[in-house]
This record gives C-alpha cells, structure tokens and sequence, in this order.
C-alpha cells in the first residue's frame, strides 16, 4: 500500500467545532505500527470531548478510541509479521501497575493522542490484536472501548 503525505481526518478545533480536514499522515516510530482503518465507532466520550467537558482536552484534536484495519507498516523490522494482518487497536495506554485503578499515565486514544476518526492511525503494536475472523469490520471496532465498558 502507498504512503500518503496528508488524509482525512475529523477534526475538532474546540468545542462543537469540527470538520473534515487534511492532516499530515502518521509515520509510525520505533514499535509501532501503521494500521489503514476501515471502521471507527463512536462511544460516549466522544460526545464529551466533542461538547469540550473532558479532562485535559488538547485541541485540535482527531478523536475517536475505538477502531479495527489493516497494519501497512511497520517502523521495526522484527515487527514486520504484522503488515498486512487484519487487526483492533486496544485503546488505552499505559494502565499502571495497579489492576483496580489507572496510574497517573493512563490515556485513551483521541486525546491526548490523536484517534481514529481518521484514514490511517501510528499506535504501539503491543496495543494491537489480531480482528476476530467472525466479526465485521464495523464490530471489530465497536469492541474495545465499547465492548470493555459493556
């Protein structure tokens, strides 16, 4: 698959204001992965950041947490097993070490890191896991953050 220079992104550059922009594409850095999305779902903190009542909003901001692609690049050769491979990003970074409640370094994709409501997201490829070969893709991305809070 070619690299692009810009995509498509949704954007929101305050509260309630958003629209369809190009944006540079993501390159993806040391350990991570390039992943092409085919759907992103919405949840309810998109609606909260989209309304600017979430904790440390950073603007602009691409938001969206959930999404499932395709990985079509990698920055490490010994990731390479990767590309091509049908995957659903795992939303949340960094937990802690603490299982009942999220350290000072949690995030969620969409903020303050870039989300998917875009054509093409950088995440780690530890936060990726192989797409359930049963699911379709708007399933596939409805179920990480969604699913989890189910």
């Amino acid at each position: 698959m070619r690299s692009l220079v810009s995509m498509r992104a949704v954007q929101l550059s305050g509260p309630h204001q958003f629209a369809v922009v190009d944006v540079p594409a993501p390159r993806p850095a040391r350990g991570e992965a390039l992943v092409d999305l085919r759907a992103a779902a919405l949840n309810h903190r998109d609606v909260w950041i989209k309304a600017g009542a979430y904790a440390g909003l950073n603007w602009p901001v691409i938001p969206g947490s959930d999404g499932a692609g395709v990985v079509v690049e990698v920055a490490d050769p010994s990731d390479a097993d990767w590309v091509g491979r049908e995957v659903v990003i795992n939303p949340s970074f960094d937990w802690g070490s603490r299982e009942e409640v999220q350290g000072a370094a949690f995030t969620i994709l969409g903020n303050p890191r870039q989300g998917t409501h875009a054509q093409r997201i950088a995440v780690p490829v530890q936060q990726l896991a192989p797409k359930p070969t049963h699911l379709e893709w708007r399933q596939a991305a409805a179920l990480p953050l969604a699913g989890l809070t189910a």
